[in-house]
């Protein structure tokens, strides 16, 4: 009897040990992130960016952060908002073409601060005649509530001239 009290006491003992050791850790709860409304939002960041360009006039272009580094085709990177709008501005005085941006699709970090952006650009003439066109990738960063591009790249889709 002594021996089977001790080999209970014993059992109940491992099973303790056992369900103890082998506990789950809840997972702390995470944010819930809207894809479809961050697509939107960062729509309106590229609608925006056209509209300011296409203006003429760059005196305010939030779009990118003060910390951006844009990656234009043939030629070395442009770091630092200042250089980036002062790039646009010496394009502005050479032409009046227009520009457009569809966000195909937008890749978000679990939390919803980090976003990837893939979409199509279009430049047009003031005759509506197409001079490039093509896809571009850009990084985005939430800071203090709204989007701002850290990174960007394009690729034209025209053949080379």
């Amino acid at each position: 009897m002594r021996n089977k009290t001790l080999k209970g006491v014993l059992f109940a003992g491992l099973l303790t040990l056992l369900f103890a050791c082998n506990t789950k850790k809840e997972e702390p709860a995470t944010a819930v992130v809207d894809k479809e409304q961050i697509k939107k939002e960062i729509q309106a960041r590229e609608d925006e960016f056209a509209a300011i360009y296409n203006s003429g006039e760059l005196k305010d272009i939030g779009y990118y952060a003060e910390d951006a580094i844009t990656f234009f085709q043939n030629r070395a990177p442009l770091v630092g908002k200042q250089a980036i709008v002062d790039f646009l501005k010496s394009d502005l005085t050479s032409n009046s073409n227009k520009i457009s941006f569809q966000t195909n699709d937008v890749f978000v970090s679990s939390d919803g601060n980090q976003v990837v952006e893939v979409g199509y650009y279009k430049v047009v003439d003031s005759t509506n005649t197409t001079l490039n066109s093509g896809n571009y990738m850009s990084l985005f960063e939430k800071r203090d509530g709204k989007y701002v591009c850290l990174r960007d790249m394009s690729a034209s889709d025209m053949p080379s001239k």
